[in-house]
């Protein structure tokens, strides 16, 4: 079956548990720092430092022990330190994987220090989240260094506060709400309420910033928690075992205390991929990144609670793909630019001298310049682009006039979630010819 992906969700769901470590230090006399990060489909990717190598991570509340899983990528020479081999699980349908376990390595976010770091290596070449996101990341961080901090998410301004909680006071905010944390095997849930065919259902849910979607549920009709009949079957992300499906749809409303969004998005996953995470058997499913970036989040592991105040991405529309066309950043094309060190020459021929006049000539220069090739991977069975005629391997060359080697990848994919009606116009590359398409964006349901 062929199958839209956009959202990006990385599902470890994994724990380990008495391992010792040094705690994070923030190594200024403020104890506080500010640290920026790059929002890319929801997730929060930020600078880390292993063993004197800067890296990029993903900040994933849903994992408790560091892991790299992309070093492949490392330009420098990145040592592990006191390795030996495990086999950890996580989500999806296939067996458990060979990892490293390292001891006594250095991590540094900011002017946050820890100095006797556990960490997990993982030699998978399906962790490979460039293509889908147009930048590497090698691993993820969670638990450790929320822990042993104060961390304040901006999604607006995209930076991070961090504090040690001794120095941190909360000031005092009439349009916040601070809920209690609940944990479980190092990571934080909350209790909300969902709205399904007009039944208030209570939720307890794993805040998971290392996943793009809004909420996912898992299916209990006991509990009233089903898809309604408008959905559609995706792929919903990579696990350490494996790919995870599911459906796609919608619930009435989503709450958390005085905060209601309505028209969320849902994922109810199979049962097959999510066996491990409900072994939590309280747990009813996930919070993820395109729910917490509607606010500020302020998480204080060690008093158990989090802040929680409206952004201004608050009331922006949950929407799906329309166009049925998943792009990866796939390879490489080579661009025919023109070179910005053109040169100016001035001329003079003989009626120009004889009236004092100077011609100017341009003398336009062009180069080759490598650019990110953005290919089509996945298209949704009846969806506008695949009854257009477009086909997976297609190689998008323009959106809509727009030349795609001067987009990002997150750029282009914005295209197919305007309004419905839009049209749009690609020009594709398919195996060396060039083609033109046209298609209007249509809803899912």
């Amino acid at each position: 079956m062929k199958r839209v992906v956009f959202t990006f969700v990385l599902l470890f769901g994994i724990s380990f548990l008495g391992l010792s470590q040094s705690p994070f230090v923030i190594q200024n006399k403020k104890k506080t720092d500010k640290i920026k990060f790059k929002l890319i489909n929801n997730l929060v990717i930020i600078p880390v430092k292993i063993n004197g190598v800067e890296l990029s991570f993903i900040l994933d509340t849903g994992v408790s022990k560091p892991i790299l899983f992309n070093i492949f990528n490392v330009n420098e020479t990145l040592k592990i330190k006191n390795a030996q081999k495990i086999v950890i699980r996580g989500l999806g349908e296939g067996e458990p994987v060979e990892a490293l376990r390292s001891k006594n390595n250095v991590i540094q976010i900011g002017e946050a220090v820890s100095v006797n770091q556990d960490l997990f290596v993982v030699y998978n070449s399906k962790l490979d989240f460039a293509p889908k996101l147009g930048i590497p990341i090698h691993g993820i961080i969670g638990y450790d260094f929320f822990k042993d901090l104060v961390v304040k998410i901006n999604y607006v301004s995209k930076t991070i506060k961090i504090f040690e909680s001794e120095t941190y006071k909360q000031k005092k905010c009439k349009k916040c709400e601070i809920l209690p944390l609940y944990f479980y095997n190092k990571k934080p849930y909350i209790n909300a309420e969902v709205t399904i065919d007009a039944k208030q259902i209570p939720v307890k849910l794993l805040i998971d910033s290392g996943g793009s979607d809004s909420i996912w549920l898992f299916e209990n009709t006991s509990l009233g928690i089903h898809v309604k009949e408008a959905y559609f079957t995706d792929f919903l992300g990579h696990g350490l075992s494996g790919s995870v499906y599911g459906k796609r749809s919608k619930v009435d409303a989503f709450t958390i205390n005085s905060f209601t969004l309505h028209n969320a998005n849902v994922a109810f996953p199979d049962s097959t991929s999510i066996s491990f995470a409900r072994n939590h058997k309280d747990r009813n499913g996930s919070l993820a990144g395109n729910v917490l970036k509607r606010f500020h989040v302020v998480f204080n592991y060690k008093k158990s609670s989090v802040l929680l105040k409206k952004s201004k991405f608050f009331n922006d529309d949950f929407s799906y793909n329309k166009s049925g066309i998943e792009l990866e950043q796939n390879g490489i094309r080579l661009v025919r630019e023109k070179d910005n060190s053109t040169r100016i020459t001035t001329l003079n021929d003989a009626k120009a001298i004889n009236n004092d006049e100077t011609r100017v000539v341009y003398n336009a220069s062009y180069k080759l310049s490598v650019k990110p090739a953005y290919t089509i991977v996945e298209l949704r069975e009846n969806s506008p682009a695949e009854k257009a005629g477009l086909q997976i391997g297609d190689i998008v060359l323009k959106i809509n006039g727009k030349e795609t080697y001067g987009l990002t990848l997150q750029k282009c994919t914005q295209y197919f979630y305007e309004k419905e009606g839009k049209t749009i116009k690609l020009k594709v590359d398919r195996l060396g010819k060039q083609l033109d398409f046209k298609f209007t964006l249509k809803k899912v349901f």
